[in-house]
């Protein structure tokens, strides 16, 4: 893995905006082209062969935590198990997940799992590669994100009828243009799609059923929102009420692999593992390690210790439901910069990355996220109908 410099292309700006990217700017500096990542396809291979095999060891994870009852170290309220297990048990569908690596070019680390409520797929699918095709229209890419959304979404379309999807976000520009990829890419394979803000999801008491603002009855629902904010907002019991009439995307199974508390229990499972770092739900011996919060998002909450002394701490407002205590994973450090890969897994498969780059050794949302190519001649890259 190498980090290259590379120079912004004219307009820029303009060419991001186009294709719908708003946010490269808004906090500071957030798109980045002035380097690149450059990876030999062996390193490629060894990413891709570890988001299939995580992905593979986190569903039986899945297993694992309902087989063993371990739902207090996940802070999961007794009331809400059976509607976890039953959407576990059919089987209802995940569409994508992001596995966060720490990679200093021999050893590749899972950090953890964003199961969820992942963010960054527009850049990492559409805005990276339309970046390759104008700087280096030659190279290949690890991306096929796109194209493997469109064919899951048209495999799913088998399975749902009515073939009509609500897709529902906070109305921040980040979270809507994540969720307006998503639901034109099912759009694209076949879905008639609506846009609505989360806050505008209706409960209609009288017949217990989520409905539109024209009190359409809402069956599918994709929603950009956690599953632990949507209990502490006391919307969990009204999905217990209307006993899956209304389907939600992604399935409450991912509330187990969007904690940090499934970490441990992955190290439990899988001791020594070549792509796992080992961790806890105490300190227990690590001297050099990561403390986080069993919920936390954009490195909120989250220290970093070296002989148990402090190196780096985030402020923020999570750590009451617990924290797992993971081992310390040296960052690569290309001039003070601290790269972050993030693999994508859509329905069961790996599909490409997306780089997240940080001056502070806990990346937070004052990252970057920087572009990437493959040093070899073999194309992952497929002509994308965008």
């Amino acid at each position: 893995m190498k980090r290259i410099q590379s120079q912004f292309r004219k307009n820029w700006e303009h060419k991001l905006e186009n294709l719908g990217f708003g946010y490269h700017s808004l906090e500071g500096l957030y798109w980045d082209e002035s380097h690149y990542y450059e990876f030999p396809s062996e390193e490629i291979n060894k990413i891709e062969n570890a988001t299939t095999e995580l992905w593979q060891m986190c569903l039986q994870a899945v297993d694992y935590v309902i087989e063993k009852n371990l739902w207090d170290k996940f802070n999961i309220p007794e009331w809400f198990r059976n509607y976890i297990i039953t959407s576990w048990e059919e089987d209802h569908p995940s569409i994508y997940g992001r596995f966060d690596f720490g990679f200093d070019g021999e050893n590749l680390k899972l950090l953890e799992f964003n199961a969820d409520t992942p963010t960054s797929l527009y850049e990492a699918s559409v805005i990276q590669w339309y970046w390759l095709q104008e700087i280096f229209p030659y190279k290949d890419q690890f991306n096929s994100i796109h194209e493997k959304l469109v064919d899951y979404w048209t495999y799913l379309k088998k399975y749902m009828n009515p073939h009509y999807i609500y897709f529902a976000s906070l109305t921040n520009i980040e979270d809507v243009t994540n969720v307006e990829y998503l639901r034109d890419c099912a759009t694209q394979a076949g879905f008639e799609t609506e846009f609505i803000p989360i806050q505008d999801i209706g409960w209609a008491e009288d017949i217990e059923e989520f409905i539109a603002g024209d009190r359409t009855i809402m069956e599918y629902i994709f929603k950009l929102y956690p599953y632990e904010w949507i209990l502490q907002d006391g919307f969990g019991e009204k999905l217990i009420s209307n006993n899956f009439r209304s389907q939600w995307m992604e399935p409450a199974w991912k509330i187990l692999l969007s904690s940090k508390a499934i970490l441990p229990i992955l190290w439990e499972m899988f001791p020594n593992h070549p792509y796992l770092l080992e961790c806890y739900f105490e300190p227990k011996h690590l001297k050099d390690f990561v403390k986080k919060p069993i919920y936390s998002r954009e490195g909120a909450n989250v220290s970093l210790f070296k002989n148990n002394i402090a190196i780096e701490e985030n402020s923020g407002d999570y750590g009451k439901e617990g924290f797992i205590y993971q081992e310390l994973f040296e960052l690569p450090n290309f001039d003070g910069n601290y790269p972050v890969i993030g693999s994508w897994v859509i329905g069961q498969e790996s599909a490409g990355i997306g780089i997240r780059e940080s001056v502070h050794l806990i990346t937070n949302n004052q990252s970057r996220f920087i572009p990437h190519l493959i040093d070899s001649n073999k194309i992952y890259i497929k002509e994308k109908e965008l």
